[in-house]
């Protein structure tokens, strides 16, 4: 790029999975939003250049099956002291499965008005994020030769039931006949 380019906002969004000691995990998101100028007519007054307009940091935790036990959202920094309830709404998560449609299960539960845009665009990273943690216990499970289809199965190309990966990991799950879901020949 030849143009000079003026910095105007910066999302920074941090997600952390932990174990923790009674056999939960615990994921963790920040999301902090700031302006690279001052803000003189801001709705809780004058925000300065690089002060947080938006702060939510967020705590889901989530069983070894991927329901979620607790969740605890706090907004830090926003331009109206509303926005503090609906981080509280949050807590109507407890109970929801990770799984195929939790982001539309969650949606009816702090959708529109009940929540915060905010903290709901952090779902979908911090389901990964838990879904990623939780690899030692699924590989566990995977090793005992599931009975069930696997959750990762057909969620992506490398995952495609018709794909080399799930030929090699869970055969009894393979559907492919020679080529993967990529094109290529799976059978060498």
């Amino acid at each position: 790029m030849t143009e000079a380019r003026t910095p105007l906002h910066t999302r920074s969004i941090r997600l952390d999975g932990y174990a923790r000691p009674d056999g939960m995990l615990d994921v963790e998101a920040t999301l902090t939003d700031v302006k690279h100028y001052d803000l003189p007519n801001w709705a809780r007054g004058p925000l300065p250049a690089g002060q947080p307009l938006h702060r939510m940091v967020v705590t889901m935790t989530v069983d070894a099956g991927g329901t979620i036990r607790a969740f605890e959202a706090r907004t830090e920094a926003s331009p109206k002291e509303v926005c503090t309830v609906g981080a509280g709404n949050f807590s109507r998560l407890v109970g929801l499965s990770i799984r195929k449609g939790f982001l539309k299960a969650a949606a009816e539960r702090i959708g529109g008005v009940e929540g915060c845009t905010h903290i709901r665009e952090l779902l979908q990273q911090m389901a990964t994020v838990a879904f990623q943690s939780m690899r030692e216990t699924r590989v566990k499970r995977y090793d005992d030769a599931p009975r069930e289809k696997p959750v990762v199965v057909d969620t992506c190309i490398a995952w495609s039931s018709k794909g080399e990966w799930v030929r090699e990991r869970f055969p009894d799950f393979y559907t492919g006949g020679g080529e993967d879901a990529s094109g290529a020949s799976g059978v060498s």
